[in-house]
C-alpha cells in the first residue's frame, strides 16, 4: 500500500468512516482479553496480562505487527495479531480499545485524524509538515483527547520518494532532488494520476526543486508497470516510497528530498492509554523504535515480498539479530 494512497486518502476515508464500518457488517472486532483475539495469531496469556496488535492489510504493517508482538512477548506479554483491512477501520477500534497498539505513521495519521477533528477544513489547514517532532506534537493534541497514547517516533520513515534509473543518475550526476531541478533535464514521471495536482508530486517537485515535469504517466504508485516504464526509458522519473524493496530488480536508485519536500512519515506506536498506556510497554516498544531504520524496513519487506518468507520469521531473525528479543 503506497504512501501516496495512504496521505491522499485520509480525508476522504475519514468521511467514509460511518459507511465503511456498516459494511463491515457481523465482523466484530471485541475481544475476551484474557485470550487474544479472534482471526489473528496468538502466543497465549502473558504473565503481565494480554494484548492486541492491529496490522493492516500490506506488507510493511504485518511485518511491523510481528515486530511489536515479539518484542512485547518477550517483554512478558501474551499477544495476538488482528489485521484490519484500513484505517478507517483500525482506528476507531483502537479508540475503543478492541485493539490495544498499532503500527502507524505520523504525518499519515496526523491528517487523518485532522480529517477526523476539522472535517473539509483540514485540507486546507494541515497539520503535518517535514518535521517530524513538530508533525508528533500535533498527532499528540489530536490523539490525546480520543484516548489515544503516542509513543516517541524513530529514525524509520516510510514516505514518498522519486526514483530513477542508475544510469540516467550516473548520466546527469543525480543523487538529491535538486540535483535534478539544476540539471535542466525535463522529466516525465510515473505515478498516480492525481501526482498532476497533489502538492508533494509534480506542483511540489516544480516550485520547491525547480523540476522540469513533460507530464504525468499515470503507472500508478510504485506500480510494477511505473517501474518498468522508467527501466525501459519510457519515463525518467517514477513516485514509489522510501521502503520500496524492489528497486533494485528494476535498476532504480532513490533520489534524496533533500529540501523536505514529503511530510514526516516517521513510524511510531500508537496505544490505547487506557488499556496500553503503561511505562513498560513503552519501554519495550521504544527499544525497537530507536533500533529500526529505513534500510531494515526495506531489507525486512523484500525476504517478505520477494523471498516469500513468512512476516513473523522475518521479525523473529531481525530481533534476535539486534539483541532486542532472547535466542
Amino acid at each position: 500500500m503506497s504512501k501516496i494512497l495512504r496521505t491522499a486518502g485520509a480525508v476522504l476515508g475519514t468521511l467514509a468512516l460511518a459507511g465503511s464500518l456498516a459494511a463491515c457488517g457481523g465482523d466484530s472486532l471485541e475481544k475476551d482479553k484474557d485470550k487474544g483475539s479472534s482471526g489473528g495469531a496468538s502466543s497465549g496469556g502473558g504473565k503481565k496480562g494480554s494484548l492486541t496488535v492491529g496490522a493492516a492489510g500490506f506488507t510493511e504493517s504485518a511485518v511491523l505487527a510481528e515486530l511489536y508482538s515479539q518484542v512485547l512477548r518477550d517483554a512478558g506479554y501474551g499477544t495476538s495479531i488482528t489485521t484490519v483491512k484500513n484505517r478507517e477501520l483500525y482506528e476507531p477500534a483502537l479508540e475503543k480499545g478492541e485493539i490495544d497498539i498499532v503500527p502507524e505513521y505520523a504525518a499519515t495519521l496526523t491528517e487523518f485524524l485532522n480529517a477526523k477533528v476539522n472535517g473539509e477544513k483540514a485540507k486546507d489547514k494541515p497539520l503535518a509538515s517535514s518535521d517530524a517532532a513538530a508533525t508528533v506534537a500535533e498527532l499528540t493534541k489530536l490523539a490525546s483527547p480520543r484516548g489515544l497514547k503516542v509513543l516517541p517516533a524513530g529514525a524509520a520513515v516510510d514516505q514518498n520518494a522519486f526514483a530513477v534509473t542508475k544510469e540516467f543518475a550516473a548520466k546527469n550526476n543525480l543523487k538529491t532532488l535538486s540535483d535534478l531541478g539544476k540539471s535542466k533535464v525535463k522529466v516525465k514521471i510515473a505515478a498516480g494520476d492525481e501526482c498532476t495536482v497533489r502538492p508533494f508530486c509534480a506542483p511540489g517537485l516544480k516550485s520547491k526543486y525547480g523540476i522540469e515535469v513533460g507530464g504525468i504517466d499515470p503507472k500508478g504508485v510504485g506500480t510494477p508497470q511505473a517501474k518498468q516504464a522508467v527501466k525501459d526509458g519510457v519515463d525518467q522519473l517514477v513516485l514509489t516510497t522510501t521502503t520500496d524493496a524492489t528497486l533494485d530488480q528494476y535498476g532504480l536508485v532513490l533520489l534524496e528530498d533533500d529540501k523536505k519536500l514529503q511530510n514526516a512519515d516517521n513510524v511510531l506506536p500508537v496505544v490505547n492509554a487506557k488499556e496500553a498506556g503503561d511505562q513498560e510497554i513503552a519501554d519495550a516498544l521504544a527499544k525497537l523504535t530507536t533500533a529500526l531504520t529505513t534500510a531494515d524496513l526495506v531489507e525486512l519487506n523484500r525476504k517478505v515480498d520477494a523471498e516469500r518468507a513468512k512476516a513473523a520469521d522475518v521479525a523473529k531473525d531481525y530481533l534476535q539479530s539486534k539483541g532486542l528479543i532472547k535466542k
